[in-house]
């Protein structure tokens, strides 16, 4: 059978028992996620196998089932980790398809999935995210490293929240000035990316007001020690670059156009060597300063964005020779990938609809926790596959429609046999061939304007009194007066 990493994530390979208190209605229908069955399939060298569901998790996390009860913790889990792959249901029927299998069985009211949500928590899906998304590409993977690095990326993205008080509390709303708060809670999501595969290897979720750079420490130690990191200006600061070097991190980073950077040293390619410092001060002393290279270029073409703008590249890597400004230029533009990654969660893993206004759909700040965490595990199982099917025709990932795939994930996904080790490797064969055949073709020489199409709307701010008004004490018929105007006689005039 092919090398297989389906059993890492998805499917069930053997009906497992698991120990579950006396009088659980519900059994699992898969009890593993990466342990079960994994020792007999080989699993590529750079995923390190390691199970990453074991018996013990409910007491390595605190999650033991206190009581007789249907909704164990490990069922409930499968349902919260379905949410990220089949989005566009309710959870009553996400339930539903978690057990396709088991003709007969009532389900649950959505009330009852709720509460067992709660009563999971976040920990178990936290745990599981860290022990599984990884890095996914080889020094083979077109587009994925440059010269022996691999391209790693930081940035954030902002996500509205329902509109519940509980979210409101935690996470804030944005000022809209004169006009009010913002319409919906919002949360900032800083992500750590592989670009090559656009695997979101790290996140962290913080209310509004919390800025990017605060979290920087804590994406960092997830930094592979092999990467170039590539960020926006909005992350640069003295203190984020002495800890990335300080880490062995090599960093090509976009900088603020004004930030004070005197060349001591010209290089041949035209970028230069300056010095960076904490404050002012330590400028006019020459001291604490760190030792950077600086690319600066403008665009002479009148149609693009940023046409005779200024713009200041900052890098480590500081040998002209071995790294050229003229590769270095457009290699930033690899950065654009992270905003892909977010598209592809935002815009087609779980858009928003009618049913659900905001970009996520828990109404608790758990809840919310919990979801983002299945969407990106859901995520990674989606471009892990696309990874192995670009990978066995010898493809760039970028080269696969992320929609297409995510969308035979969904029609396959309950199609999958898994009563044996060899069912399930055809199947999985089977579902990697579908996804090499979602082809998209090379990408334009385009431009994108930074503008919306509807900027304000003609209707008044909602605003707090035009939530919960009092109930009404008449209905229609009794609130309707007749109005007839008053006739004025027209006979007898010429």
């Amino acid at each position: 059978m092919a090398t297989s990493l389906a059993p890492a994530w998805i499917g069930n390979l053997r009906q497992k028992r698991q120990q579950v208190p006396r009088g659980c209605g519900f059994q699992s229908k898969t009890s593993v996620i990466a342990a079960g069955k994994t020792n007999s399939v080989k699993l590529p060298e750079y995923y390190a196998p390691r199970p990453v569901w074991k018996s013990q998790w409910p007491w390595e996390t605190g999650r033991v089932n206190p009581r007789a009860c249907k909704l164990t913790h490990e069922v409930i889990l499968w349902v919260v980790l379905a949410m990220g792959i089949f989005s566009n249901l309710p959870i009553r029927q996400v339930f539903k398809r978690t057990r396709f299998a088991r003709a007969g069985e009532t389900s649950p009211c959505r009330s009852s999935l709720c509460h067992a949500r709660g009563r999971l928590g976040v920990a178990p899906v936290r745990r599981l995210f860290d022990q599984t998304v990884r890095p996914l590409a080889t020094p083979q993977t077109p587009g994925a490293f440059y010269r022996g690095m691999r391209l790693m990326g930081i940035d954030g993205v902002v996500l509205n929240l329902p509109d519940r008080s509980a979210n409101d509390t935690t996470f804030g709303r944005p000022s809209g000035g004169h006009r009010g708060a913002g319409a919906f809670p919002q949360l900032r999501k800083v992500s750590l990316v592989e670009l090559g595969t656009h695997v979101e290897v790290a996140f962290v979720a913080k209310p509004i007001t919390t800025g990017e750079q605060a979290v920087l420490p804590a994406l960092l130690k997830h930094v592979p020690q092999d990467a170039l990191l590539l960020e926006d200006r909005g992350f640069f600061s003295y203190e984020h670059w002495k800890m990335a070097i300080s880490l062995g991190i090599q960093l090509l980073v976009r900088v603020k156009s004004n930030l004070i950077l005197r060349p001591f040293k010209r290089l041949k390619d035209g970028s230069y060597l300056a010095k960076i410092y904490p404050k002012p001060y330590d400028r006019e002393k020459d001291r604490n300063g760190i030792v950077v290279r600086v690319i600066r270029y403008k665009l002479d073409d009148p149609q693009r964005v940023g046409h005779d703008e200024e713009h200041v590249l900052v890098t480590s890597l500081l040998d002209e020779q071995l790294y050229p400004a003229e590769e270095l230029i457009p290699l930033y533009h690899e950065r654009w990938e992270e905003e892909l990654v977010f598209d592809e969660q935002k815009t087609h893993q779980d858009p928003r609809r009618a049913s659900k206004p905001a970009n996520l759909r828990s109404e608790t700040p758990a809840g919310v926790v919990q979801e983002l965490y299945a969407l990106s595990l859901a995520h990674f199982v989606v471009r892990a596959l696309m990874f192995q099917s670009a990978t066995s025709v010898g493809l760039d990932p970028d080269r696969l429609s992320f929609t297409g795939c995510f969308q035979i994930l969904q029609c396959r996904l309950p199609e999958c046999d898994a009563r044996s080790e060899s069912t399930l490797g055809q199947w999985y064969e089977a579902l990697l061939w579908e996804m090499s055949q979602e082809h998209i073709p090379p990408r334009r020489n385009r431009i994108n304007p930074r503008v919306i199409k509807q900027k304000m709307s003609k209707w008044k701010k909602k605003r707090p009194e035009h939530f919960h008004p009092p109930p009404l004490t008449k209905t229609f018929l009794e609130s309707v007066v007749s109005v007839c105007p008053e006739i004025t006689s027209t006979l007898g005039r010429a």
